[in-house]
């Protein structure tokens, strides 16, 4: 597990959590906590009680989402009713004891928490919902259940790097149709036509506009640290079938 010193906050468990310390084999040894990836689901509800250990918390109060690369945001308050996910991409709460988690194997982990509203939230970003404003409405749930986005801290956790990710040529636009200024977040790749996209500094950029107080990226690539971080993208260059999910997770204790 990794801990960032800016969620250091009285009240707030938190952790990035690797890929290590957990009971899964093959390609998901060993702390594999996505219940959509192939492996046992017997041995993932194990990983996942793991974490919640980890986190103080109760196994049914490690709450995530059906993740469907949106900007939908949901406020919760205890474990689903009959087990059932919503479909979102960000959770919010206030109730302690319940510990918010995201899952992730390259996209963008976004842990958020207002100390003094003691109000808390975890975003899970890809472009996708990155771009359509996962956070903005991630923030937008937290201010109804009575944060200020000036008393924010949002860390980003593990995500590929600019350096590992490289996108097509119809890509950019996606992003400097919606603001010109996106463009910084994109520089040529060596192939021709081609481009590195910064995914956590665009990130970083987007909730710094969005007036959150404090803005952490941990520059942690789950693409090139193969010992700490499961990647889809890795997976995918390799043909291997499957990957496993990490989970960034936040609770009020």
């Amino acid at each position: 597990m990794i801990a960032s010193d800016a969620l250091a906050l009285g009240g707030i468990s938190h952790g990035f959590f690797t890929r290590e310390g957990g009971h899964s084999t093959g390609l998901f040894s060993s702390l594999n906590c996505g219940m959509g990836s192939g492996d046992d689901k017997e041995v993932v509800a194990k990983n996942r009680a793991v974490v919640a250990e980890r986190l103080g918390l109760a196994p049914d109060s490690l709450l995530s989402a059906w993740q469907i690369h949106s900007p939908d945001a949901v406020v919760v308050s205890g474990p689903w009713d009959g087990g059932q996910r919503p479909r979102a991409d960000a959770l919010v709460t206030k109730t302690r004891g319940v510990g918010l988690g995201v899952l992730t194997a390259d996209c963008g982990p976004v842990l958020l928490a207002d100390p003094k509203a003691k109000v808390i939230g975890a975003a899970h970003a890809g472009w996708k919902g990155a771009l359509t404003g996962v956070t903005t409405r991630t923030l937008a749930a937290m201010e109804e259940q009575g944060a200020d986005r000036a008393n924010v801290t949002a860390v980003i956790g593990p995500t590929i790097s600019k350096a590992a990710y490289e996108v097509g040529p119809e890509f950019p636009g996606h992003f400097t149709e919606t603001d010109p200024g996106n463009a910084r977040y994109f520089t040529p790749s060596p192939r021709a036509g081609h481009f590195m996209f910064d995914l956590p500094g665009y990130l970083a950029g987007r909730l710094r506009a969005e007036g959150v107080g404090a803005v952490v990226n941990l520059s942690l690539c789950t693409f090139s640290d193969e010992r700490r971080f499961f990647s889809y993208r890795r997976a995918t260059h390799r043909s291997e079938k499957d990957y496993g999910r990490l989970i960034s997770a936040i609770a009020l204790t």
